[in-house]
């Protein structure tokens, strides 16, 4: 009889012992995926370029805006011709219906090589601070203000290094 039980017990401990190891871990799988997206891009169209300008005893400013329209404060006056003027305008690509966000340059110098040097600030931009890639393209418009000093050295004035505009997703 101490033999029947003691088995019995055996038994039924081994078969707990089992049902308790099934219990305490349990499997699922899932499967993983990626989307690529195109990449963003800028490429340059045209040039930031000012037109004419003539300088007076004060400091003065030519703004240029998005629409190409310039606006004469100060000493700056506009001349009867307005030589090439035109916004920036850079080719943004990547996905389309994809939002991006715009960074523009603080400032640019412009020298004239002979130690002469005249500062573009206040960059806007249309789109203004972040687009959107409609089809996947959209032509971004870049303006700013020139800060002409007073009694400026006639010349030609240009940037020794270009000016960056930088677009990333949003």
């Amino acid at each position: 009889m101490k033999k029947t039980i003691l088995s019995m017990t055996l038994i039924v401990s081994v078969l707990s012992a089992m049902k308790v190891s099934a219990q305490t871990s349990a499997t699922a799988t899932a499967n993983a995926s990626a989307t690529v997206v195109t990449p963003i891009a800028i490429t340059t169209g045209n040039n930031l370029s000012f037109g004419l300008v003539a300088p007076s005893a004060a400091a003065g400013t030519v703004v240029l805006g998005t629409d190409g329209s310039r606006n004469f404060t100060g000493g700056a006056s506009q001349l009867p011709g307005t030589g090439t003027v035109s916004v920036a305008t850079f080719n943004v690509t990547g996905e389309p219906n994809y939002n991006y966000a715009i960074t523009l340059p603080t400032s640019v110098t412009l020298t004239n090589g002979g130690g002469q040097n005249l500062v573009v600030d206040n960059f806007v931009s249309n789109p203004n601070g972040t687009g959107l890639l409609t089809a996947g393209a959209q032509t971004l418009l870049v303006g700013g203000t020139l800060e002409l000093v007073a009694n400026a050295n006639p010349g030609s004035y240009s940037t020794v290094t270009p000016f960056s505009v930088t677009v990333n997703y949003n």
